[in-house]
Parts: structure tokens; sequence; C-alpha cells
């Protein structure tokens, strides 16, 4: 029998997922022996601080992201599970050789890169980021790079410091429509994060984001934030269903059936998105080796 991971709902239209959203429990010996690699590196994840319920299967197969410049935030973003507050300690400079050591420790081909927000710097840890690319680089031959950035409240010296030494894929995320900004996003601004990808783009570095459906956006909704990938030349979006980490967290609305999805793919990539990844258990760094 097929355990599930429990996700607690508000006043959403369930209390129980659909079948669609079962996934099995992490459990196996690439798992024990990945986290025992993360936690002997002294690293943090995303994959365990915003509770993906991929953790299994990416774990499992050998992979994870890698969540640096802490595990604080200095955003309360309504939907994300990562704590909230006034990181107490400056950057970590041995952090990226860390992360280099358990990437190479996995055998990893690919790398994928996130962060907590660090807005309490005027860098934004971007010279993080930066060390981590040249670091990992060195380590391990052929490796390729996704970064997955913060908006660094729109200074644009620090994005600069990210694409001086750029990754194969450089990703920031939408996270939902212009609409539902206020409540879900309220730190951030919808306009700032698509002139980060335009400026990404714009240099010739690999352009992405992604978005969560199920927060209360319309199908129309959706099909304008796809316009606005395509004018602002992203290469690669991925859509995801919102699963409601605890219960002081955005409620889910919706539980997005998958042919949705499939549609939304369809449409995204007849406007002119590259490579649309988009499925109800689809994620930010999921299947990342595919969109280099």
């Amino acid at each position: 029998m097929i355990k599930e991971l429990e996700i607690i709902d508000k006043e959403g239209p369930s209390k129980r997922r659909p079948d669609w959203l079962r996934v099995k429990l992490p459990s196996g010996e690439k798992f024990k022996e990945v986290s025992e690699t993360i936690r002997d590196n002294n690293l943090n994840t995303v994959c365990s601080e915003a509770r993906c319920p991929n953790m299994g299967e990416c774990w499992g197969a050998g992979t994870a992201t890698f969540m640096i410049l802490g595990d604080v935030c200095t955003r309360s973003c309504s939907f994300c599970a990562v704590k909230t507050g006034r990181p107490v300690q400056g950057l970590d400079w041995d952090e990226p050789r860390r992360v280099a050591d358990a990437a190479a420790k996995m055998k990893l081909k690919h790398v994928v890169l996130t962060s907590v927000n660090r807005d309490e710097r005027k860098d934004g840890g971007a010279p993080i980021f930066a060390e981590c690319h040249k670091v990992l680089r060195e380590t391990i031959d052929g490796v390729t790079i996704e970064s997955l950035i913060p908006d660094f409240r729109g200074a644009w010296d620090a994005l600069q410091t990210v694409i001086d030494t750029p990754p194969d894929v450089l990703s920031h995320n939408l996270e939902t429509v212009p609409r539902l900004y206020r409540t879900v996003r309220p730190q951030a601004k919808y306009e700032r994060s698509l002139e980060l990808l335009k400026r990404v783009k714009a240099q010739g570095v690999r352009s992405k984001t992604g978005i969560m459906v199920g927060l209360g956006e319309t199908r129309e909704e959706v099909i304008e934030l796809m316009q606005d990938c395509v004018d602002h030349n992203v290469d690669v979006l991925t859509i995801g269903q919102y699963m409601q980490p605890t219960k002081m967290h955005h409620p889910v609305v919706e539980w997005v059936h998958p042919d949705l999805f499939a549609e939304y793919k369809e449409i995204g990539e007849k406007l002119g998105i590259e490579h649309v990844e988009s499925g109800p258990l689809v994620r930010s760094s999921y299947h990342a080796e595919r969109h280099v």
C-alpha cells in the first residue's frame, strides 16, 4: 500500500488530495545516502525546507537542490514553508566548497542551486551564487548548473555578479499571477521579476521561471502570464500544483486537473515558450537537467 504525504487544507475544495497527487514517502538506500551527504556537509536543501512532494523521487535518484545563504528568509510569502526572519550571520564563504564537495560525492553532472532571500544585504548574497558556480566548475568536469535566484530587490549590480559567472540556466520564479501578489508574494513585484528575466536573456543566458496554480488564479490569467513570458524572452516555464504546507499558509483554492496542466503546456509552447514543464507534481527544479 502506498503511504501518502499529508497536505493540510484550511478551506480548500477537499481535505483529501485527488489520486493524481499521491506520492510515496521518501525511502531507500539512495535517499539515505543523499540525506547523509547533505547533513555531513552542513547544507540545506529546498527539497526538505519547502517540503517538496518530489523529494522521495529525486533523492532516490541521487539528486537534490541545494539551498544556499542559510535557512532563514527575510520574506514572508504565504505559500512557502521556509523559516522567516532576519538572518544573524553574514555570508558563509565556505558554503560553495561544501556544495561542490557534496555534489561531487553524489556524482552529480547537473547541479541546481536556490536560496532564501537575503534582503538585509545590498548584494542579496549574490557573491555566494557566483562563487558556487566557480567552485563547482573547478570541482566537477563538465558540470552543468541551474541557479534559481531571488529578485535582489532590483539591485541589478547584484544580478550582474551572478551573470558574470553564468550558470547554464538562470531561473527566477514569478510564482503566481500578478493579481495574487499582495496575498501570496507581498514583498515582491511582478514587473520587477519580469525585468530580471528580461535582463538575464538579454545577456545570452538561458532563462527560466515557474508558477504554482490552485491559488485562486483563472485560466485567462495564466495565459496572460505565459504571454508575458514570451514578451520577455523566457526559455523555460514550469507549472505545478500549489500544496499548502501548514494550516498557517495560503489555502488550496483548487486542485487543478491534469488535463488543464496538459492544456497549459500546449498553449504556452504554441505562444512561443521553448519548453513548458506542466503537471500537478512539477516544481521549479523537477527534471531540471532537461532544461539546459
